[in-house]
């Protein structure tokens, strides 16, 4: 209450308070029947009592008619609530202030939506008026605990391990490879700033200039479609450190959580468990396993392998070629035959990977259309190697190894969430998984064109130490210095050892990527003075926080932010200039034909 004329927030106020005359601010909750209404801050309410006595009229008619989300100020003495009109779910529950004097600050026109969190509106009338949306108790929680998180882990890295905190460049030039960036005209023709994925270059250039740790809460850019954990601005904790190695880097990331994770969550146990990715492709069929719940993809090949199954023969004859399998708990008493069968169409639409179930009866024998192919042996085998029990289905995949893992390990989410929507608990909403995937492939081949390669995450990790041979003879085998940071199946941080070579860069560059390594001179010139070795992180902080508080959408963690197609729908953005403001930027608008006609009329 420092530096405002109240006395007191609408949340603090207890029996200690009574007899004291205070002043409160706030919007109207909501009033009954002339009698009482409900006063509401950013800290929680507080029950007005309205004067009924003819000395108070002006007062009683001021609050009686006053709109719902009006801002008004009330003074009055705080009394005890009569005995067994006590509220417990409030905290203010056992006092109420009897108002004396009031004053409407300004009245609430009608509302598009009413301020509670289990009224449902619609996420687009929520973000054109988000100002009000914000008044509501979820959002506010949810932006009271993101700032907490990251004041606290200010403290942890600036005055505990003395990072220096730097803010980087907004406009800067086209990186090459990864997301699309978003380009600002300037006033040289046919020159262009883009605004940065990611201060990547500017926190290597910091190590390169001494400062030996930087850290920054980050705004980046990508113009790219948002999904549900994506938007076109984002913010990330941002951290580089000089001399340091992998595993330096995860202790300080797993030591900033513990610091700065909320006192009310589930405690986080460190060090958290690391698997490589080849093994996460394996068991998971994903690079960010959610590690919460079992039905891990199981490798039946050799139990298999001497059947008279001719589909089996022919993939294990290939090299990469594979059986697994995943076994789904309890399928028969909680998933439907209609469940099955879109789990089966989902493999094949997305991977073109044909699904063979086998569900385990009462009596312990198998259902199948493979089981008149398996001897007693190879279903008593089958049973053990995948642990199956009463009323288990599993769904069996043959192929190449990468894609039945991948195939598998979507069919596991899915088939996770159609048993709890069933009822079968399986992951715990409280528990908070992390892990660190680690060793991932360095290239990958291009999607549009195989046999040329990508980095898989950006042109600056540096070579896993025992590969470093093969990045000059061959490239698609090299393990990278990256590392993700996963949590409950959602990648939330990743980084990587960096090349502090500038020989190394450019072969990459040049040789590897075919890339112009003159878009990135000032870089590679700056790895020539001295360039410490180096590596960082960052942690994806929208998606942390949305994870945190159980948000179904990063939007309920950001205070302002765009909808699905990237659009902000309050102010309209982004919106028309007109040809004159467009002339200093040496930029005409070619029009599509449908919208200048749109526009004539």
């Amino acid at each position: 209450n420092s530096f405002v004329t109240r006395t007191n927030t609408c949340g603090e106020l207890c029996s200690a308070h009574v007899g004291q005359k205070v002043t409160l601010y706030g919007w109207v909750q909501y009033q009954r029947q002339g009698l009482f209404l409900v006063l509401r801050d950013f800290q929680g309410l507080t029950q007005i009592i309205i004067p009924q006595d003819e000395a108070h009229s002006h007062v009683k008619e001021l609050l009686s008619n006053a709109p719902v989300e009006s801002v008004v100020r009330v003074t009055g003495i705080v009394s005890r609530r009569p005995l067994g009109q006590e509220n417990p779910k409030m905290p203010t529950g056992d006092i109420e202030v009897k108002a004396e004097t009031a004053e409407i600050l300004n009245s609430c026109k009608k509302l598009p939506f009413e301020i509670k969190d289990f009224i449902k509106k619609s996420e687009a009338l929520r973000m054109q008026y988000r100002y009000l949306d914000l008044r509501s108790l979820q959002l506010q929680s949810n932006l009271r605990l993101r700032s907490r998180m990251v004041m606290r882990m200010r403290e942890y890295l600036c005055n505990l391990h003395g990072f220096v905190d730097v803010e980087t460049p907004t406009l800067f030039k086209r990186t090459p490879g990864g997301a699309k960036e978003f380009l600002v005209p300037s006033r040289e023709a046919g020159k262009f700033y883009s605004l940065p994925q990611s201060p990547q270059q500017f926190k290597q250039l910091l190590m390169v200039g001494g400062l030996d740790r930087y850290f920054q809460v980050a705004r980046c850019y990508r113009d790219e479609g948002s999904r549900p954990d994506r938007q076109p601005e984002f913010t990330q904790i941002d951290i580089e450190m000089s001399f340091v190695d992998q595993a330096g880097i995860q202790r300080l990331i797993e030591g900033l959580l513990q610091h700065s994770w909320p006192e009310e969550r589930a405690l986080i146990m460190t060090p958290f468990p690391s698997m490589t990715y080849e093994e996460a492709l394996a068991e998971y069929g994903t690079d960010k396993p959610d590690t919460r719940f079992g039905m891990k993809i199981m490798d039946i090949s050799d139990v298999l392998r001497g059947s008279d199954i001719h589909f089996v023969q022919n993939v294990l004859s290939y090299p990469h070629g594979s059986i697994r399998a995943i076994c789904i708990p309890q399928a028969v008493r909680y998933l439907t035959n209609k469940d099955l069968e879109s789990l089966k169409e989902s493999a094949k639409s997305q991977f073109n990977q044909e699904i063979v179930e086998i569900i385990c009866r009462p009596d312990g024998s198998l259902k199948s259309l493979l089981t008149k192919f398996l001897g007693e042996k190879e279903q008593s085998d089958l049973i053990q190697a995948l642990n199956m029990q009463e009323d288990d289905v599993v769904l069996l995949a043959a192929g190449e190894h990468k894609q039945v893992c991948s195939a598998l390990g979507t069919l596991r989410l899915l088939s996770a969430n159609l048993l709890e929507a069933a009822g079968l608990a399986l992951r715990d909403p409280t528990a908070f998984h992390f892990l660190w995937v680690v060793d991932f492939p360095l290239f990958l081949p291009k999607a549009e064109n195989p046999t040329e390669l990508e980095s898989a995450h950006h042109p600056f990790t540096a070579p896993h130490p025992s590969d470093a041979s093969l990045l000059y003879s061959d490239p698609t085998k090299v393990r990278s210095q990256h590392y993700d940071l996963v949590l409950n199946g959602n990648e939330v941080g990743g980084g990587s050892i960096r090349i502090h070579s500038a020989e190394q860069q450019r072969f990459v560059l040049e040789e590897v990527l075919k890339e112009n390594s003159k878009v990135l001179s000032h870089l590679i010139e700056a790895l020539e003075f001295g360039a410490p070795p180096h590596g960082g992180i960052a942690l994806g902080l929208d998606r942390l926080i949305s994870l945190i508080v159980d948000a179904p959408s990063i939007r309920d963690v950001i205070a302002f932010p765009k909808s699905f197609r990237g659009r902000d729908l309050m102010g309209n953005a982004p919106d028309y200039v007109t040809p004159e403001e467009l002339e200093p930027y040496h930029i005409q608008v070619s029009w599509p034909l449908e919208e200048k006609e749109a526009k004539k009329n």
